[in-house]
C-alpha cells in the first residue's frame, strides 16, 4: 500500500497534480474537498460539525485503504506547518497506513502567488469544488491564509525520506506528477 500526500497552500496545483499522478500509477486520488464538498450542503466545513463530519469520513476511509489490498491512493492537504494541530494530524493518517505496513511519500507543492490566483479561477478547480465558485471569497480566503498560516516548508524541516518539494510555478501537473513518479519509483 502506498500513501501520497501532496500538501501546500491554495490553489498551488494539488488536486490537478493528483489527478495527472492518478492516470500514470496505479493510485486513486482522494482531493481534500471531495470530503468538504459532501458535507458543506449541511454544515459549512468552517464550523465545528463541519470539520467533525470531514474527519470521521476521511479517517474511515483510509483506514479501509489502509487495511485493503489495493495499490494505494493519493491524498491532497493544506497544512499549516504553525499549527500543531496539523502536524499531529498528518502523523496520525501516516500511522494509519505504516501500522499496515504501507509507505507514506511526501510532496509539497509551491508556486508563486501570482500563479495560484491563476490556477484558484482554472475551470478544473470550480469543476470540481463547489465551495470555490464564489471567486472573490475564494481568493480573499488565499490571501487571508498567507497571513495567518505558514503554509510551505522551512527546508530541513520535514526529515521523512520519502520527500520531494517541488516548485511548479512554470510546470504543467503532467510534468510535476511524472517527476514525482520518477523520483518515488511509483
Amino acid at each position: 500500500m502506498k500513501f501520497v500526500l501532496i500538501f501546500g497552500p491554495q490553489a498551488v496545483g494539488k488536486m490537478t497534480v493528483g489527478h495527472e499522478l492518478e492516470k500514470i500509477t496505479d493510485l486513486q486520488l482522494f482531493h481534500n474537498h471531495m470530503t468538504i464538498e459532501l458535507v458543506n450542503p449541511f454544515f459549512d466545513y468552517g464550523t465545528r460539525e463541519g470539520k467533525r463530519l470531514v474527519g470521521l469520513f476521511r479517517e474511515e476511509l483510509f483506514k479501509a485503504m489502509a487495511k485493503s489490498d489495493q495499490s494505494g491512493m493519493i491524498f491532497t492537504y493544506v497544512w499549516a506547518f504553525d499549527i500543531k494541530e496539523d502536524w499531529e494530524y498528518v502523523e496520525k493518517v501516516c500511522q494509519l497506513f505504516e501500522s499496515e505496513g504501507g509507505s507514506v511519500y511526501f510532496v509539497e507543492l509551491e508556486a508563486d502567488l501570482e500563479e495560484r490566483l491563476v490556477r484558484n479561477r482554472s475551470t478544473y478547480r470550480l469543476e470540481q469544488k463547489a465551495s470555490k465558485r464564489n471567486i472573490e471569497r475564494s481568493e480573499n480566503d488565499l490571501l487571508k491564509s498567507m497571513d495567518q498560516y505558514r503554509l510551505n516548508s522551512y527546508e530541513g524541516e520535514i526529515e521523512r525520506a520519502n520527500y520531494i518539494r517541488i516548485n511548479n510555478t512554470n510546470l504543467t501537473a503532467a510534468e510535476v506528477a511524472s517527476q514525482v513518479r520518477e523520483h518515488f519509483e511509483l
